[in-house]
């Protein structure tokens, strides 16, 4: 190459019979080269989607709070100019560098939200620019293929199930609470599904642990205390909830299997349980000292799907209507029969 150049230490492969390489690329040097700059272009012009700037702040204080462990994919990038590869030796073909023309474009094909939330920040944050990140080189091979490229990539893309995230995340305090709870409680015990957000129809769970984990965060939403304090009311509120449901109990004692209650019932169903997580918090924040007695009001309930009292507020038309609507108006429902005083039955729902 006869220009001035950018040199990147490169392992070479072959993929769909053609090169690409592969480099680690200093953080700061990643953001100053790398741009993204078809945002004014029409949709069918352009080879990548339009940056989600309500993206880049998530991104980047996810690297911000945790600069001792997070975690990045690698970026994909076309390069629209001369690239060459040159081996270390003829005994080590594939591993060199490559030499890319400075006055090349660069085009991402495959992670520009990173490198946007990147650049925000080693702003705050400027050692990070010691570190690195791998990118996939490609030679350009003009907009239809760079489009292509950009629909193959996330062709298979699936996110995964929000119960799996909540079991793999050890990083957050909702999470981190809500595995203590499956684990503890003694009515969630084995009969959790901790992988899907849905249960199949020969699973013996009767919970999923994102219904769990939300139901959770309702519960301590505004309670100020510290993680394992929170970690232990929620375990107690759980447990204490677990001795009011007879159905759940039923199912523990091999009384009651969990498709039929699942079937026929709707004491596990998400939008209840994050219903007594909301009226939880309720009762716990206005009488944190007698809250234990207030749960006795749940064996008052009738829970069956038939309960004409569901209908317009947990059902619509039959069907369980799992909208922002239903889900406060169940859970004002839920808060307002805890709230009565233990030996008042006016407007109990059996």
């Amino acid at each position: 190459m006869n220009s001035a150049a950018f040199i990147f230490p490169a392992v070479k492969g072959l993929q769909a019979q053609r090169e690409y390489y592969v480099s680690m690329v200093p953080l700061d040097v990643m953001t100053r080269i790398f741009q993204f700059a078809d945002d004014e272009l029409p949709p069918e012009m352009r080879a990548q989607r339009v940056l989600n700037r309500a993206r880049i702040p998530e991104i980047r204080d996810y690297i911000l709070s945790n600069p001792a462990n997070y975690v990045f994919s690698s970026l994909t990038v076309s390069v629209d100019g001369d690239m060459a590869f040159q081996a270390l030796s003829d005994e080590s073909p594939q591993i060199g560098t490559i030499n890319i023309s400075m006055a090349s474009r660069f085009l991402i094909n495959d992670g520009q939200h990173r490198r946007a939330a990147i650049a925000e920040a080693l702003k705050i944050n400027p050692a990070l620019k010691k570190e690195h990140i791998s990118v996939v080189f490609y030679q350009d091979e003009g907009l239809l293929r760079s489009q292509q490229m950009f629909s193959d990539l996330n062709r298979y893309a699936i996110k995964p199930a929000k119960s799996i995230n909540i079991l793999f995340n050890s990083r957050e305090e909702s999470s981190i609470i809500a595995k203590r709870v499956i684990e503890e409680v003694y009515v969630f015990q084995g009969l959790v599904e901790k992988e899907r957000t849905a249960i199949s129809n020969r699973s013996k769970a009767l919970f999923t642990l994102s219904a769990i984990c939300t139901a959770t965060t309702e519960l301590l939403e505004g309670v100020n205390i510290s993680l394992q304090e929170k970690t232990e009311l929620a375990k107690n509120y759980w447990n204490a909830v677990g001795r009011h449901i007879i159905e759940w109990n039923k199912v523990k004692n091999g009384e009651m299997k969990s498709a039929d209650v699942r079937k026929n019932y709707i004491c596990s169903l998400s939008i209840t349980l994050v219903a007594l997580g909301y009226a939880g918090n309720a009762i716990i924040q206005s009488a944190s000292d007698t809250w234990e007695e207030r749960l006795k009001n749940l064996s008052d309930i009738d829970w069956r799907k038939t309960n004409p009292e569901w209908e317009n507020l947990v059902f619509v038309n039959g069907r369980v209507a799992a909208n922002r609507s239903t889900q406060k108006a169940m859970s004002n429902h839920i808060r307002n029969i805890l709230i009565e005083t233990a030996g008042d039955k006016n407007g109990k729902s059996k």
